[in-house]
């Protein structure tokens, strides 16, 4: 089948390609969304016999409403021409007849088609200057008492002021989309927030970075040298440095970036970081070796967002109250209990496994970690069988949903994201179970440990319970959190918290070519190719340019072919890097075009998202109840209307078209985006151009994914790479002092 393409339609002689401009009157509105602003309306233009097709977002547009649009004209394969909007402004309506259908579209409440048509008959071209400058006359329009009159003046104003700040936005280069997300956040103290701090709208409003908002700025006439700008340059670049996984950031280094890539001079930069410090949005940290006397002046070294460091201190905080209370529920005889549980198990525990359900059993706190194969859900599911024997409220979590799933099936017991375990409350932005309204849990159970970031194990930590016994399960091996923070590996390295690492591959696992790759890619060795084509791992040798073809390959005939796999929801492609060749996004293009040329399209801008498709969320949605890396696949889709709803493992979310930046092809898609998760089929590319990312802890994270089959497609000099860059991901944080600080060391063994 051929793919579908879009093609430009210009409707009008000498318009410049893709843009065009037109002004007409909406006759009906075939969907909106109040949530988004997107909408579908059918406008009537001057001279045409039938209504043009518009689609865009244009804010609160209603029948009868006069429009000047810009945007472009283009083909719907399904619907034909479309008009999609980049700018909108209303237009006042040039005759009585049009002045009546805008009152009476809905678009004022209390003002329906009836009371239009008086208002109008009552005051003629006069009506809107009546609205504006005089409603009190509203009293001479029949049938029209002081309460409804009120209403409709207040309803009137309402209007009006979106109106107005969807002009003074538009008129300032904002696209429609963002206007109306800045409308929504500021509402009536829109105008007023851009003029006194247009940096703001980077703080509050999503998808507007530093950047966009110093256009806006430079728009509406603040200086470059403005305190307001050098002090939203100082945080993106604080910020910048934590979406790269560091809580805190070297002073010179901080204003040096800020200097070359936003150009705000040293002295600006500096005086801004003193205000920031002094109003406790940023935090720092004096010099090494000692902290300075009480009342003597010193210079932060390093600097991290106040948030970031109160989560660091609150971890250890929380992590010291934990050690420090006494555990709940009876006295455990540790022999007995391991008897009774090889016993009802119908196993025999290795000896590092009995030593580490022993301690799970003992200690408050404790971390479990190992690569593949190892044994950790065997010595979990004996530990957790032997709390729940003595009567112990057991909650069991994962940072994600995949991982959560995965260890339901593992134990046997239920277990959730934490966010669900804490009770997120999306309206009020926080969660239930807090410190102060603590879990009601005797032992809590965290696996993928190595996922969690500095902010979910400080919400985490601080809503324990004091006498609650942790158990952490995770490989510190992997790749470490999005988010910033190297929590795992720092509870680990401070030496403050007892630690079972298990080394052991077992002679079942030990048979996998994938748990042998793994752990050789974990020695700094290259991984062997299984013996035979009934293996279970392989490298795939091919030239860099044909990786992607070879991989569309493997995936659309020949793995399918030999293990009888669903190519779209059992086969995953894990890469390096997004973009560039062999990339995420060159990959899901390709594998869209092959394995799902035809479904029913919602189109977004330039995103095409078909029935059928594998699709990642990207942003955690809280409303929705769907979190970043979270798959799922489209159920359904609306061409004209541009929405879908998704299906996430059984539980069917609708997005709008607006929101579909939260959802992208998923065919494949980075390594860090698949932590958590495992897959029956993992493909993985391997190419010269993504050197700068080729680590080892990256492609043993990407192995340790597949379950059935694991094959790496690329140059033998790109698998040496990542073999052999074992370059440790610094992650600059302060929690291994953190913790020294509020941790007795642990005894001597």
């Amino acid at each position: 089948m051929r793919r579908r393409s879009r093609q430009v339609l210009l409707l009008r002689p000498g318009a410049r390609e893709g843009t065009d401009s037109i002004r007409g009157t909406v006759e009906r509105v075939t969907y909106r969304s109040e949530e988004s602003g997107y909408a579908v309306l059918r406008v009537l233009l001057p001279g045409a016999a039938e209504p043009a097709t518009v689609v865009g977002n244009v804010g609160a547009a209603q029948v009868g409403e006069e429009l000047a649009l810009q945007g472009r004209w283009v083909r719907n394969p399904k619907y034909g021409p479309q008009f999609e909007v980049e700018t909108c402004r209303s237009v006042v309506p040039a005759t009585l007849t049009g002045l009546q259908r805008y009152l009476g579209s809905g678009l004022i409440k209390g003002i329906g088609k009836e009371l239009a048509r008086r208002i109008v008959g009552a005051f003629g071209p006069e009506t809107l200057a009546v609205l504006d400058e005089r409603p009190e006359r509203l009293v001479e329009v029949e049938g029209l008492g002081p309460k409804r009159i009120d209403r409709v003046r207040e309803a009137w104003r309402e209007q009006k002021v979106v109106k107005e700040v969807m002009i003074f936005l538009q008129s300032h280069g904002i696209s429609p989309l963002f206007a109306h997300r800045i409308w929504k956040r500021y509402r009536d103290e829109t105008i007023d927030v851009l003029h006194h701090d247009p940096y703001r709208l980077a703080r509050d409003v999503a998808g507007i970075g530093f950047k966009t908002a110093d256009r806006i700025a430079r728009e509406l006439g603040l200086p470059a040298d403005a305190p307001a700008r050098a002090e939203a340059g100082v945080l993106h670049m604080l910020s910048e440095r934590t979406n790269d996984g560091h809580v805190w950031v070297p002073r010179a280094e901080l204003l040096e970036r800020t200097e070359r890539e936003l150009e705000v001079p040293p002295g600006p930069a500096e005086r801004a970081l003193d205000a920031l410090l002094l109003a406790r949005r940023v935090a720092g940290e004096p010099p090494p070796p000692a902290v300075p006397a009480p009342g003597v002046n010193w210079v932060p070294d390093e600097l991290a967002p106040a948030s970031l460091a109160t989560c660091e201190r609150s971890i250890a905080e929380s992590l010291a109250d934990l050690v420090a209370a006494p555990a709940p529920g009876p006295r455990i005889d540790v022999p007995r209990a391991l008897a009774w549980y090889e016993s009802r198990a119908s196993l025999r525990l290795a000896e590092l496994q009995r030593e580490a359900v022993a301690r799970a059993l003992a200690e408050k706190v404790l971390v479990i970690t190992g690569g593949p194969g190892t044994g950790k859900t065997t010595l979990l599911r004996g530990a957790l069988a032997i709390l729940a024997r003595k009567r112990l409220r057991l909650a069991l979590a994962a940072p994600t949903g995949r991982a959560a799933k995965r260890m339901t099936e593992a134990t046997g017991l239920p277990a959730q994201t934490i966010h669900r375990l804490l009770a997120f409350d999306p309206r009020g932005g926080g969660f239930a179970h807090r410190r102060g309204a603590p879990l009601e849990a005797d032992v809590v159970v965290i696996d993928e440990a190595s996922m969690l970031d500095t902010v979910l194990a400080h919400h985490l930590l601080a809503a324990l319970p004091p006498e609650a016994r942790l158990i952490l399960v995770g490989d510190v091996d992997q790749l470490p959190s999005v988010g910033p923070g190297n929590v795992l590996g720092d509870v680990i390295e401070s030496g403050r918290v007892p630690v079972v690492r298990l080394t052991e591959v077992f002679r079942q696992a030990a048979a996998s070519r994938i748990v042998a790759g793994a752990h050789s890619i974990r020695r700094g060795e290259a991984p062997r190719s299984a013996p035979d084509k009934g293996g279970d791992f392989y490298f795939l040798e091919e030239e860099p340019e044909r990786v992607t073809e070879r991989i569309v390959k493997l995936v659309a005939e020949d793995v399918p072919r030999r293990l009888g796999v669903d190519p779209v929801r059992e086969i995953q492609v894990l890469c390096p890097m997004n973009r560039g060749r062999a990339g995420s996004h060159e990959l899901n293009e390709a594998l869209q075009a092959r394995l799902n040329p035809d479904g029913l399209e919602a189109v977004s801008g330039w995103k095409r998202l078909r029935v059928g498709d594998r699709v990642m969320q990207v942003a955690n949605d809280y409303e929705r109840d769907v979190y970043n890396g979270d798959l799922g696949r489209i159920a359904a889709a609306r061409e004209a209307q541009g929405d879908v709803v998704v299906d996430f493992d059984g539980r069917l979310v609708a997005y709008d078209a607006r929101d579909l930046d939260a959802l992208v092809l998923a065919y494949a898609c980075s390594v860090h985006k698949a932590q958590g998760s495992e897959y029956p089929v993992v493909v993985v590319p391997l190419v010269p151009s993504h050197w700068v990312m080729l680590a080892r802890n990256l492609l043993y994270t990407a192995v340790t994914r597949g379950r059935r089959l694991v094959l790496l497609v690329g140059s033998r000099r790109a698998l040496w790479r990542a073999v052999r860059n074992d370059r440790p991901t610094l992650r600059r944080t302060k929690l291994v002092e953190r913790l020294r600080g509020a941790l007795r060391p642990l005894p001597a063994t």
